[in-house]
């Protein structure tokens, strides 16, 4: 199926875009609610502003998802102390089981399920590739957006 839509994509934008285009992730599902584990080089914690910020090595694991970084702020939700959403900085890698995301900056919003890429996206599926200025995702039902400069390598076959 992901190969269809590339390959669907591929024959719809050419080998270029500037407009925006539809990505089915089917491995990038998460389950939000499971339990998020942090580590990092160091932790400062601001409880005036409901942050913690991760520096140095970050590493984040839900369920699946594998996200890391050089710095990563969690910012918790107002009267409650579940966190409501983590942003990351700095080598940006985001990977799951069978397809792996890099971006200079991400933002990732628990309480909706929408992962923000942004700055030199690049999004890897097997051998196949596809890039954009900035990609969302919901991990709620594995599907994304890219905006920008799209574009598509496709393999084909057994290459």
């Amino acid at each position: 199926m992901i190969r269809m839509m590339f390959l669907l994509a591929a024959v719809l934008l050419g080998a270029q875009a500037t407009a925006q285009t539809n990505v089915a992730l089917g491995g990038l599902t998460v389950d939000t609610s499971a339990a998020i584990e942090v580590t990092a080089d160091s932790l400062n914690v601001d409880q005036d502003t409901n942050t913690a910020v991760f520096s140095g090595e970050v590493l984040i694991i839900q369920g699946d998802l594998r996200l890391t970084a050089e710095q990563v702020t969690v910012v918790y939700g107002e009267d409650t102390t579940e966190i409501a959403k983590l942003l990351a900085t700095g080598g940006v890698t985001f990977v799951t089981a069978t397809e792996a995301a890099e971006a200079q900056e991400a933002d990732y919003d628990i309480t909706t399920g929408l992962l923000t890429l942004t700055g030199s996206v690049l999004l890897t599926q097997g051998p196949s590739a596809i890039s954009a200025e900035r990609m969302q995702i919901n991990v709620s039902d594995g599907t994304a957006t890219m905006d920008g400069r799209v574009r598509t390598v496709l393999q084909q076959g057994n290459n």
